[in-house]
């Protein structure tokens, strides 16, 4: 993580590479699933890498001064994701990991989508789909003319809502260069194969509207990295597509509809924790 004028490194998690940053982000997703008895696993899973890079390397941000004006914004639109969300922020300083074990339980403070205000780190409440893009074309208008950027991560079914496409033109049209999407591209959403209901080309729906469309192989960090590091630099609004395995690092799932809703044992959380 790139911390904002700060020159002593305030987390655990700036000593991981993001590849090991990435591993235990999906242990400690499946072990939150585990004890809590729920979750949208797969859908954890599949962006922990992404996540791993973005906050390892990528994004501008103090843990200490999670609101300090001139930070990068991060808005998870896929709001199931959370999980993974939850376990980054954790291993980034946000707050101690064992607060995890707070993780959809009643009275906690990690719910099953995130929301602002409960906890350090989170920047908007999201999980009705197809909002968080547009959320992040307002943040990216405010901000035009500073130094800070916008991430919004979606997922390729949310890409269905028609709310993604009205943000997505407006973000073309006023060529805010200064927002990058990132669709997770795990070829499947709740309750089906994503190419079920979109059999278009989804980098070519995204070129026609004034994006720059950018593909990376989701789960290889030193891809991720060069590419969002390129698109820092592009003077349109970028598009980054990756290609991520629903329920990666769990075999029995990986690749499936059943890694969706999955909810870990404690088999599967003994696996993975040993395989991290």
């Amino acid at each position: 993580m790139r911390v904002v004028k700060t020159k002593k490194k305030s987390s655990a998690a700036l000593a991981l590479a993001p590849e090991a940053m990435g591993e235990e982000i999906r242990s400690l997703v499946v072990e939150m699933s585990w004890r809590s008895k729920s979750g949208e696993t797969g859908s954890a899973l599949s962006i922990s890498d992404i996540l791993a890079v973005l906050y390892g390397r990528i994004l501008s941000i103090d843990p200490k001064k999670p609101a300090l004006p001139r930070r990068d914004r991060f808005i998870l639109s896929k709001g199931h994701g959370a999980a993974a969300l939850y376990a980054t922020l954790a291993l980034c300083g946000f707050f101690p990991v064992k607060n995890l074990l707070r993780y959809r339980v009643n009275d906690g403070l990690f719910h099953g989508h995130p929301s602002f205000g409960t906890i350090p780190g989170i920047e908007v409440s999201t999980g009705s789909l197809g909002h968080g893009l547009a959320i992040g074309a307002g943040m990216a208008l405010a901000l035009s003319g500073t130094s800070s950027k916008v991430y919004v991560l979606i997922g390729d079914g949310e890409c269905n809502e028609g709310s993604i496409w009205e943000a997505a033109l407006f973000i073309g049209s006023r060529g805010l260069s200064n927002i990058i999407a990132i669709v997770d591209d795990n070829k499947f959403q709740g309750f089906g194969a994503t190419g079920e209901t979109n059999r278009f080309d989804l980098g070519a729906q995204w070129q026609s509207f004034g994006w720059e469309v950018m593909h990376a192989d989701g789960h290889d960090c030193v891809d991720l990295e060069k590419k969002f590091r390129k698109a820092a630099g592009v003077t349109r609004p970028t598009v980054l597509i990756a290609r991520t395995v629903a329920g990666k690092g769990v075999p029995l799932i990986e690749n499936t509809l059943a890694a969706h809703y999955f909810v870990a044992d404690e088999a599967s959380a003994r696996q993975i924790r040993k395989n991290a």
